[in-house]
């Protein structure tokens, strides 16, 4: 049977992140993908004019719906709005029988608040104990930890005080760094870098989603989370080697890449 794996995350019209980037993941790993809206967004590769959450009840019953027919075998999460969302579906995740990956999407690439900071306790508190794996950038790690990163040592630091908020591992994501981009995974038992060269590109809108649905797709199939996430490493990092060079601003990655 084919796998299946859900995204609840928000719409960007331009096709580079958001629930259209992981759908595209999703089917470039051989993944059946699902998808609930969460909020509407007015952006294309130059910027972001315009965020427009959904009612919790209009989330929830999208969810509902899909899970009574189709259970995915992975799932994850991506920009969620406001705290209404963020607790309705922390309550239906108490109930989940897959693994969850939550990308907790704060900021767009343009600077655009995607989460209302009034809404992040509710993230760490509600949300994120239900994670089989949280994957923060730099920036969203900073506001999770609760710390100033400048350097590997500070990442590290950080990963091991979200795990402290109750997910079962960490994916602190490097990008933001000077250097290669190395990332750090920790589950508690091991810390693992992962490496990857930096590439210089303007073109990288949606990754941040795409790694992350890579990772959930892999989940999908069955995969060790940390394989997962080494599989999806690459991924991403082929897709933003071979980016498409589309818009007139950040770009999106190509998720027509193999491997």
């Amino acid at each position: 049977m084919i796998p299946t794996a859900l995204t609840i995350a928000g719409s960007d019209p331009s096709g580079g992140a958001g629930l259209q980037a992981d759908l595209k993941t999703f089917h470039q790993r051989r993944v059946y993908g699902m998808a609930v809206v969460s909020l509407l967004t007015v952006q294309n590769t130059r910027g972001v004019r315009a965020v427009h959450p959904l009612k919790p009840a209009q989330v929830i019953s999208q969810l509902e719906t899909v899970l009574e027919d189709i259970c995915p075998r992975a799932a994850k999460t991506g920009a969620l709005g406001n705290e209404g969302l963020i607790r309705a579906i922390a309550r239906k995740a108490e109930t989940f029988r897959f693994p969850l990956v939550i990308d907790p999407v704060m900021v767009s690439k343009h600077g655009a608040r995607l989460l209302a900071s009034s809404s992040v306790e509710a993230l760490k508190k509600s949300l994120i104990p239900h994670a089989a794996l949280v994957t923060p950038n730099i920036p969203e790690a900073e506001i999770l930890a609760g710390i100033r990163i400048g350097n590997l040592s500070d990442m590290k630091k950080a990963s091991r005080r979200i795990l402290e908020l109750g997910p079962r591992a960490v994916l602190l994501k490097g990008g933001h760094l000077k250097g290669d981009s190395i990332d750090v995974f920790c589950d508690g038992k091991r810390m693992v870098l992962l490496k990857a060269p930096r590439i210089r590109t303007r073109h990288t809108h949606g990754t941040g989603c795409t790694y992350s649905a890579a990772i959930t797709a892999e989940l999908a199939k069955g995969r060790e989370l940390l394989a997962a996430i080494r599989i999806a490493k690459r991924f991403v990092t082929k897709a933003i080697r071979t980016a498409p060079g589309l818009g007139r601003g950040a770009g999106p990655v190509n998720h027509f890449v193999k491997g």
